[in-house]
């Protein structure tokens, strides 16, 4: 697939994703939504890949969805009663839905704004690194729009309900540093060392064991929603497929020998 508003790059073990809508501030369009969509399946089938980062071009990561033009939903769904939910259901959410249950590593690297659905998309990635000057919030509500691209959910899961409510009701936005101790960003970098640092955490997922650390991410995930018990057999059922790989091998050889592991995700 061609791609005419994202740039999609493989290199080292690693994709990365860029948002390319300078003009908008990566505002987002049914065309982008699909165009990430292809690339994350393409990284998700290729066992190269190890991890993923998304990042934006310009000034911004992601200002959310495009209001620009008038406010109509594409000609596929226009006269249909359930119009709003099928744009909803067959766009951004079938992509914020991806990205939670995709199980290799991703780094948003947050080098503008992310509002409203931009920050949704960044809260979608396992880590968020910022860039010192961007800025992140929920401005939904300025437009009497809501934060219906998963922010809803996703917003007090990071900052806690009260918090979430205030950012989205008195539709706030924050300077990177704030964001952080807020629980919305992971790290704060200098602007300039933003993709160095993003490549550098990627590099290091990559080399670490594939189908063990998929796994493991995919447990945390999961097991939000268990309890102990569940929780304990789930690790249970899961060793039966980490334990007997040829990486386990190698890391205890590696150990002994006292040298970096080579892992091959076998």
């Amino acid at each position: 697939m061609e791609f005419s508003q994202i740039i999609f790059a493989k290199e080292a073990h690693i994709a990365t994703i860029t948002l390319n809508r300078p003009e908008k501030l990566n505002a987002y369009s049914e065309v982008m939504v699909h165009e990430i969509i292809a690339a994350l399946h393409e990284a998700r089938d290729d066992d190269q890949i190890r991890a993923v980062i998304l990042t934006g071009t310009g000034r911004g990561f992601c200002s959310g969805g495009d209001i620009s033009r008038d406010f109509q939903y594409p000609a596929r769904y226009q006269g249909h009663r359930m119009e709003a939910l099928l744009e909803m259901r067959e766009n951004m959410h079938r992509l914020v839905t991806l990205l939670r249950r995709f199980d290799k590593p991703t780094i948003a690297a947050i080098n503008g704004a992310a509002v409203a659905g931009g920050l949704t998309l960044a809260l979608c990635c396992d880590f968020r690194l910022a860039a010192a000057s961007a800025k992140l919030g929920d401005t939904s509500l300025k437009f009497a729009l809501i934060p219906d691209e998963g922010g809803a959910y996703l917003f007090p899961k990071f900052m806690g309900l009260e918090k979430a409510l205030k950012m989205s009701l008195f539709s706030e936005v924050y300077p990177a540093s704030q964001a952080q101790e807020l629980g919305l960003v992971t790290e704060v970098v200098a602007d300039d060392e933003l993709m160095p640092t993003a490549q550098q955490w990627a590099q290091r997922l990559a080399e670490g064991p594939p189908i063990a650390i998929r796994i493991a991410k995919r447990m945390m995930y999961k097991q939000q929603t268990m309890d102990l018990e569940n929780a304990l057999e789930d690790a249970a059922l899961s060793v039966m497929v980490t334990n007997y790989t040829d990486d386990v091998k190698e890391g205890i050889a590696a150990f002994h020998e006292k040298r970096k592991p080579n892992f091959k995700g076998r």
